[in-house]
């Protein structure tokens, strides 16, 4: 078993979950280059993924050489893959959650390269669409708010947008129940919804941070790259379910205080 990205935080969570896979890192392979010579596994967990999403409007042919040319260069290893993907691949224009037969129209680069990724899983493949993922290590929204409020009285964060946080804890341990699937495209978000606002001021409570958080709108806070104002994901396919979303937080910062 071979789990590429292996030093991002979702690698990480899937190298604790499955100690006997073999972790690449970024350095050991660039999967923008096809595999090395003579590597085989019977299974690929690929979490190797360009995440800049502002960056990917930039560079929108780095960014697909990683999130479509790196998943046909996973899937010639010639085993079953599993492949995470993102809920950026639809443009929030519902208001009721995304479920696995809705048509995506992502709004961004960024979004277009995971949804042509997903495509480049080829047949032999488990697409997991996911969420606002956060960790333990590696770059994400728990571990900025936590250093921006360790350095401010108050942090400007956007209100207009509304998902599910997804702690990889859960996300890599559920994987185990995905392998049981068929292959296929699964939702696999954390249960509750919130806005980025309201993860905040969770965040700040939680550990005892008396930051305030002034919700803005996207247009204020003037990202690159727009964003679907919508974007929880349900499984109508019966994908296993993940805990709430203030679970993931719970765990993710005793994880940070240990």
């Amino acid at each position: 078993m071979i789990v590429t990205g292996a030093s991002g935080q979702l690698g990480q969570a899937l190298l604790e979950v499955f100690p006997e896979a073999r972790g690449l890192t970024r350095a050991e392979w660039d999967v923008t280059f096809p595999p090395p010579t003579g590597l085989s596994a019977e299974l690929v967990l690929h979490t190797a993924a360009w995440t800049n999403v502002d960056g990917a409007e930039d560079d929108p042919q780095s960014a697909a050489a990683v999130n479509v040319g790196g998943v046909q260069h996973a899937a010639e290893i010639g085993a079953p893959l599993v492949v995470w993907s993102s809920d950026y691949v639809f443009d929030g224009s519902k208001r009721t959650p995304y479920v696995e037969s809705d048509t995506p129209a992502p709004l961004s680069a960024y979004g277009r390269s995971k949804l042509h990724g997903e495509s480049a899983a080829g047949e032999q493949a488990w697409v997991v669409r996911s969420s606002w993922l956060f960790g333990w290590t590696s770059h994400n929204f728990v571990r900025t708010m936590l250093r921006l409020g360790a350095e401010r009285d108050e942090v400007a964060v956007v209100d207009d947008q509304r998902g599910t946080p997804t702690y990889v804890g859960h996300l890599a341990e559920v994987t185990k129940s995905v392998l049981e699937l068929p292959y296929g495209t699964y939702h696999v978000a954390a249960g509750g919804d919130c806005t980025w606002a309201e993860f905040a001021e969770a965040i700040f409570a939680e550990a005892g941070l008396g930051t305030r958080v002034r919700r803005i709108t996207s247009g204020e806070f003037g990202a690159r790259a727009p964003r679907p104002a919508y974007s929880v994901l349900r499984s109508e396919r019966g994908a296993p379910e993940l805990p709430h979303w203030r679970e993931g937080l719970a765990e993710c910062l005793a994880r940070l205080r240990a």
